[in-house]
């Protein structure tokens, strides 16, 4: 199939663990009532890491869900599970954590659908391939790949079934345009980023959550771009030069051939969570009725 007749859009979703919760509620409606969501958009995963996670980066993790009761979630409706492993600063001591490979144990058998590892050391690539072969490797958005030949050259690598780019190349359409389709089918597009498209430190933001996960003493990394000191504010992002909205995936990334759509949010709050749920998957005439399901579940707070 060439791109001109990819039709469906894979939205990539934060919070495997953090929010499980929420998937738990939004699932059902996503399975029972599709006709409310968009027919040209599907989930291609759930990504995240639970509290404590040594491995853990991108973001420090916060769920405390039993793994196995998000497995079988994820098995229920037929879901990729994505384990967030993306630490940068990982040594070979850190390899034989025991949490960290009792969650590999589990997810690996992942049933008719695999599961995958979203990841940015090499060190614990090789061991996971060597240790846990059932899973697939998605290249981490932490390794701030800006220059468009190291994203390429990323993308070529074997090993990778996705490779997640900088989002400042998200709308570096001439060169994304000439690739060939299989690196197109390769490429995870992060849509909904908030950072500041001029930001210098965003490896150095990486490295100290890294090092948090690790358990070191470090103090917080304190973002001084425009508008850090406010936190996530989707409006903002939306105002992003490097945005990708919901006409970009049907006019053009979709044309284009490109088919994967990584939606951020690990450290927000399910309310918000939910908003990127309506806005990228929901028609608009849909969303306060999947607003008020989720909303008057009595199970589920989301504030």
């Amino acid at each position: 199939m060439d791109g001109a007749q990819r039709k469906t859009a894979y939205c990539h979703l934060p919070g495997l663990f953090e929010f499980y919760d929420l998937y738990r509620a939004f699932l059902p409606l996503f399975r029972d009532h599709r006709n409310w969501f968009y027919d040209w958009c599907d989930i291609g995963s759930v990504y995240g890491a639970p509290a404590d996670c040594l491995w853990g980066g991108g973001r420090v993790g916060s769920g405390d869900q039993d793994a196995r009761d998000v497995l079988a979630l994820m098995r229920e409706y037929g879901i990729s599970a994505r384990l967030t492993f993306s630490n940068s600063l990982l040594r070979e001591e850190h390899l034989s954590d025991r949490k960290c490979n009792r969650l590999c144990r589990i997810f690996e058998d992942s049933g008719s659908v695999q599961n995958g590892v979203i990841i940015h050391s090499d060190l614990l690539l090789d061991y996971l391939k060597k240790n846990y072969p059932g899973f697939y490797f998605v290249s981490s958005t932490t390794k701030v790949l800006t220059d468009f030949d190291d994203f390429r050259k990323e993308a070529r690598r074997e090993e990778f079934r996705f490779i997640v780019p900088d989002f400042r190349l998200n709308k570096a359409f001439d060169r994304l345009s000439a690739l060939p389709q299989q690196l197109k089918d390769k490429t995870e597009f992060l849509c909904n980023e908030c950072c500041f498209i001029g930001c210098k430190d965003r490896k150095a933001c990486y490295e100290n959550v890294s090092r948090k996960s690790l358990g070191e003493d470090c103090p917080d990394h304190i973002c001084t771009a425009p508008g850090g000191d406010k936190g996530y504010r989707f409006s903002a992002a939306m105002k992003s030069p490097a945005f990708i909205s919901i006409d970009d995936i049907q006019n053009i990334y979709l044309p284009m051939g490109f088919s994967q759509f990584k939606i951020e949010g690990r450290s927000l709050g399910s309310a918000l969570i939910l908003e990127f749920l309506l806005y990228y998957m929901t028609k608009p005439e849909y969303q306060l009725r999947v607003r008020e399901e989720i909303y008057l579940d009595s199970m589920l707070d989301l504030f």
